[in-house]
């Protein structure tokens, strides 16, 4: 009988183990027991690196302000804990920065350094020089300092490297600053790449287990090249220190703004249109084959956008060629267009696929829009889908804040109703419902009458922001 051979073979893993295992170790490695050294780039690097102190105006107790930055920057300016009604206040704000030009240009986060007087950066030798803010971008949390320096003096400055070319599980080191302990080195890898924490609509950041605390914001993260690969900028916790989760701003975003913040402004492209995720559901309510792209929600008025003629309920599924995955992705690439240039975009609309050309217009500053009061509940309504609802009027319109001045204003939601289920809250205004405009209860009605699909796809405006919402066919 001919025997039978099996290959021996080890899982993927264990193979990468045992070759690790018969590797010949190095001389430095033979003495950390078969680890790396990071002496060598610590050494090369730490020169780069700098401690940046300012006095900062806050309002209420300086004690909280560490705590109201941090829900506000993980769960926005409504959840923020209770304090900061009180005057505005002198604090100390601490962080890192790195010389990223031998001129003496030293980049950090923008919140170091927002609101901030009396800028001071402390090098690896301990001397201190003043500073002066150059540029500030709050959208990415990005600052460019210049420090004040003797003619001709050069300062060594970091060398960039790509974030792009990072893979999950390489090793970055990060020297910083935290709680005020100057000139701290740490290691980890990278955890993830193109997370998204609620910063802001450009979030796109680097995830790492090197370990990250107050005070490191600003910092430089390297890979073993000695590459600045990223920045510091935010940790996720439950006690306000580190527990292996810290993420940085890839440094290819940076590079990108680098030219503007020397400039001191910060120039972006702009369409002007509100954008939201298409899901699956509304993908079936606009009779697309597959959920992609972006769902027009809002245009504004006068932005090149309306002057082209997208509608709400536009899905942007390509910007000059390239498939837009999702609303972020659209968001951080109209942005990076140089405003005047001419973007093609690829439309579907009822039911077809469309080209159009629009000229980018430059984004303007964000204004702070104040809160409303809420409004009174109308005397009638009716229900349709688990929801009292009641023609909108001038006085309501104008509480609520909404752009609309025509709609159908949800008085109350039916608990557990599909309404419900879909996140309708009181005070959200109906004005659209399958594609058809709703200015009375009799058009809402109309318009769901005729509605063969398996989900209402309804738009609403929420305080002056309107978005799509879709509605499985129940009564309520």
């Amino acid at each position: 009988m001919t025997p039978r051979f099996r290959p021996l073979s080890l899982p993927p893993f264990l193979a990468l183990l045992a070759l690790l295992a018969l590797a010949p170790l190095s001389e430095a490695q033979q003495k950390t027991g078969g680890l790396p050294s990071f002496k060598p780039l610590v050494s090369a690097l730490a020169p780069t690196v700098v401690n940046v102190s300012a006095e900062i105006e806050v309002e209420g107790d300086p004690q909280s302000e560490e705590l109201r930055e941090f829900f506000r920057r993980f769960f926005g300016p409504r959840a923020l804990p209770p304090g900061g009604q009180g005057p505005r206040q002198k604090q100390a704000s601490l962080g890192s920065g790195f010389i990223v030009d031998p001129e003496g240009f030293v980049l950090t986060n923008n919140h170091v350094v927002q609101n901030a007087s009396n800028i001071r950066v402390t090098f690896q030798d301990g001397k201190e020089r003043e500073a002066s803010i150059v540029g500030r971008d709050p959208q990415t949390d990005l600052a460019l300092l210049k420090v004040k320096n003797e003619e001709g003096q050069r300062f060594q400055a970091v060398q960039m490297g790509d974030s792009d070319s990072l893979n999950e599980g390489d090793w970055v080191m990060a020297i910083g600053n935290p709680f005020g302990l100057s000139h701290t080195v740490t290691v980890g890898i990278v955890s993830a790449k193109g997370r998204v924490i609620g910063a802001g609509p450009y979030d796109d950041f680097i995830q790492t287990d090197a370990s990250i605390n107050p005070g490191n914001s600003g910092g430089p993260l390297f890979n073993l090249k000695g590459e600045l690969v990223g920045i510091n900028t935010a940790i996720f916790s439950r006690t306000g220190g580190n527990i292996g989760i810290g993420f940085a701003i890839p440094v290819n975003l940076a590079k990108d703004l680098l030219p503007d913040l020397r400039a001191g402004e910060v120039v972006r492209g702009f369409l002007g249109v509100s954008i939201q995720p298409v899901t699956k559901p509304i993908a079936r309510s606009l009779d697309m084959k597959e959920a992609r792209g972006a769902l027009v929600a809002d245009i504004g008025q006068g932005t090149p956008a309306e002057k082209q003629g997208i509608r709400r309920g536009d899905v942007i599924l390509s910007l000059n060629g390239e498939p837009v995955e999702n609303p972020r992705d659209l968001s951080r690439r109209v942005a990076s267009l140089k405003p005047g240039s001419e973007a093609r975009l690829r439309m579907f609309r009822d039911g077809q696929e469309r080209e159009i050309a629009v000229r980018v217009g430059k984004m303007p500053v964000e204004e702070q829009v104040a809160g409303q009061p809420k409004p009174q509940p109308p005397r009638e309504a009716k229900a349709v889908l688990g929801l009292q609802v009641q023609e909108l009027t001038p006085e309501i319109a104008k509480q609520l804040g909404t752009r609309s001045d025509k709609g159908v204003l949800i008085v109350d939601v039916k608990p557990a109703s599909p309404a419900a289920e879909a996140k309708l809250q009181r005070g959200d205004v109906i004005i659209g419902a399958n594609q058809k405009p709703v200015a009375s209860v009799s058009d809402l009605q109309s318009a769901l009458g005729k509605s063969k699909k398996e989900a209402e796809l309804l738009l609403v405006d929420r305080q002056g922001t309107t978005f799509f919402v879709t509605v499985p066919q129940k009564t309520g």
